[in-house]
């Protein structure tokens, strides 16, 4: 069957900027490099900027464009409506989508609150019974030498695990004048660098080493309280005439945390890392070997096995790219890299494909609710100063 003649899924996207060109472009590449059982049509983008959302539909490759996410939704020929929009639209669209019968994938964190998040959980399940599917797009699981960490791990071949050490390091808002964009402000995006990166590898380390976190004990801070307004954001510069604004979300994180098997975790995220630009690492120790990554070496794992001769042993180079390796039969020769906006192109292929075949697909929302209570303890301990908190186990 070639891809005109398959049946279509019909996307409906809901915010057209940063994510949601990456999100454009994988609905674009998804169908045209794997088999799917499903053809993607991109229907329609929406944004509240009439001008801007029509220029970014043409550009990114979308039929036809809306100005109200509630167009979306009722359009009957939108199958599934993906969520980039900012956090404290994500549960009101999402629960309203799934109540429509529209497949849902939404963007990381699943909200801004654990009781958002669980009103989105209950609307998921609701819709499951109905074969909706719903995920959550957390889309490091999908580079392949991530993809192939957690394989190792699975397999045994680390031995038990004793610790794991992931950071998130960026530095785009160390410029006090940088202003205050939704991302700073708490009441848009629920939390900092915390919800924005820290996400990221809570799920990364939770997925590789296919075990939860139990626990947690944090610090945070917020090192510039005040930045100035923007001159065009959501109403932000009429706020009493003032031309600065307060900073209402974290700055950085620092966290420890005990995993369900016994391993403990470091975890670092911040925005005001000097010279790093999207320094994403994650190191795993066990008795039997470790496994390091660095996201600006994303094609590369490297992999130190224990057992070996201590004379010739080290840190060994993996180059994943070979053809075996994970996502990657479909690209191109060994040693041709891949880049940022192919995790996206793997998450859109693995969803297009559960919900082709009748399956749920993941991470679900329910996994995102584990996340959301993870940040939530996270936030807890560090704004209190009230040391350990302890995470629920998820709901069976």
């Amino acid at each position: 069957m070639n891809n005109e003649t398959k049946p279509a899924l019909g996307v409906g996207m809901i915010g057209y900027a940063f994510m949601g060109a990456a999100h454009s472009q994988a609905w674009r590449t998804a169908g045209r490099v794997y088999y799917l059982p499903l053809r993607p049509a991109m229907v329609t983008v929406c944004g509240r900027n009439r001008a801007a959302v029509e220029a970014a539909a043409g550009r990114q490759g979308w039929s036809s464009f809306e100005t109200d996410w509630k167009h979306v939704v009722g359009r009957d020929d939108v199958d599934l409506v993906d969520i980039c929009a900012p956090g404290d639209l994500h549960a009101e669209i999402a629960i309203a989508a799934l109540e429509a019968g529209k497949h849902v994938l939404c963007e990381k964190p699943l909200g801004n609150t654990v009781a958002e998040a669980e009103a989105m959980v209950a609307a998921a399940n609701a819709a499951a019974r109905h074969g909706v599917r719903s995920m959550v797009g957390f889309n490091y699981r999908r580079v392949p030498a991530l993809a192939l960490a957690r394989s190792i791990v699975s397999s045994g071949k680390l031995g038990v695990i004793r610790h794991v050490r992931a950071v998130y390091l960026q530095d785009w808002i160390v410029d006090p004048a940088f202003p205050l964009v939704w991302r700073l402000q708490r009441e848009r995006a629920g939390s900092g660098a915390l919800g924005d990166i820290g996400a990221h590898i809570i799920d990364l380390a939770q997925f590789i080493l296919g075990d939860l976190l139990v626990g947690v004990s944090a610090l945070s801070e917020t090192f510039v309280k005040e930045r100035p307004l923007p001159e065009e954001s959501s109403g932000l510069s009429a706020i009493g005439g003032s031309t600065r604004g307060a900073v209402t979300v974290d700055d950085a994180v620092l966290f420890i945390g005990r995993f369900a098997n016994g391993a403990l975790g470091s975890f670092e995220a911040t925005r005001f890392a000097s010279g790093r630009k999207n320094a994403m690492r994650i190191e795993i120790n066990g008795s039997e070997g470790s496994l390091a990554f660095d996201f600006e070496s994303m094609n590369e794992l490297s992999f130190y096995d224990h057992t070996e001769n201590p004379e010739l042993g080290g840190f060994r180079r993996i180059l994943v790219t070979e053809p075996g390796h994970p996502y990657l039969s479909a690209w191109w020769p060994p040693g041709h890299l891949l880049g940022y906006e192919h995790s996206f192109t793997h998450e859109i292929r693995d969803l297009v494909e559960a919900i082709g075949l009748g399956q749920d697909p993941s991470p679900s929302f329910a996994d995102g609710l584990q996340v959301q209570h993870v940040l939530a303890a996270v936030e807890k301990s560090a704004g209190a100063g009230s040391g350990w908190q302890p995470i629920p186990a998820p709901a069976l």
